[in-house]
């Protein structure tokens, strides 16, 4: 549910005005012009966007906009959906992500996904982050892949509470949890890019305020995108963010401005809850 709030109050944020307004960002990855058709829908119009390196960029719009069909462009996810065409180009370093040169399998771990529902692998909680450094032939040894998991785990704000428990199925932890580790999986591989699609949709406050501590924490080591329905979690955790709407671009810039004072009425009216 969509939480409306005047224009005039102060925006929730854990990232400092000042912080906003004098640091700058070089652009990880960049969509230009991207449509994306489901047959003969249009899902998406050429949406022009950048995801910023090391900040959190928000996608944020009522349901059905796009934000989740132009998320899921960015590593490709939506190959594997029949029908689904994308037009334009969406560039990593500069390098076009539809290339035919490609490897769709690195380009998804250099940029990772964290989906909507926790969606751990019928494996150990050790398996599940040592898979992706197994098979991306990051580490061979034991004591290689002992040292990932125990990084990534800790990153993601999970290692003390499961450090004892290693060998038990990642599905006995808390829905919280297994989203922590969810994205302690993601970042085993060493990503550039790390997406998330609703992260927090499926969690209950306490551990919605866990996972929004966690991509603050992480905001400085990748770029982050995610899609949420929830403004004031976009307000609290983004440095960037851009409002979808029937498909469409509307607005995008720092996150302060979208919330404070946009530039277009369409946003103005989805922030102030008149629709939504």
């Amino acid at each position: 549910m969509t939480i409306a709030h005047s224009l005039e109050d102060p925006v929730p944020s854990l990232v400092s005005d000042e912080i906003q307004a004098t640091e700058t960002a070089t652009a990880k990855m960049k969509a230009s012009g991207v449509s994306v058709f489901y047959g003969p829908t249009r899902a998406v119009t050429k949406v022009d966007l950048e995801i910023l390196k090391d900040r959190v960029t928000a996608l944020i719009g009522p349901s059905g906009c796009g934000k989740s069909t132009l998320l899921r462009c960015f590593n490709r996810m939506n190959d594997a959906i029949p029908g689904c065409v994308v037009d334009g180009d969406i560039t990593l370093d500069g390098e076009s992500v539809y290339g035919e040169e490609i490897d769709v399998v690195q380009l998804r771990a250099r940029v990772g996904m964290v989906f909507q529902k926790p969606n751990p692998f019928p494996k150990s909680i050790y398996d599940n982050v040592a898979y992706g450094p197994k098979i991306h032939g990051l580490a061979r040894k034991g004591a290689e892949l002992d040292e990932i998991v125990q990084a990534s785990l800790t990153r993601a704000g999970l290692w003390k509470e499961v450090r004892d428990r290693l060998n038990e199925p990642g599905t006995t932890l808390s829905g919280g949890q297994q989203q922590r580790l969810c994205i302690a999986r993601a970042i085993a591989v060493d990503p550039e890019v790390i997406l998330m699609d609703e992260p927090c949709s499926a969690l209950d406050p306490i551990a919605t305020a866990r996972v929004e501590e966690l991509i603050y924490e992480l905001r400085g080591r990748y770029a982050i995108a995610i899609v949420t329905h929830n403004m004031q979690q976009a307000a609290r955790v983004s440095q960037r963010t851009a409002f979808f709407h029937l498909g469409e671009l509307v607005e995008y810039g720092s996150t302060d401005d979208i919330f404070t004072n946009p530039e277009q009425e369409r946003t103005r009216d989805y922030i102030t809850g008149r629709y939504g």
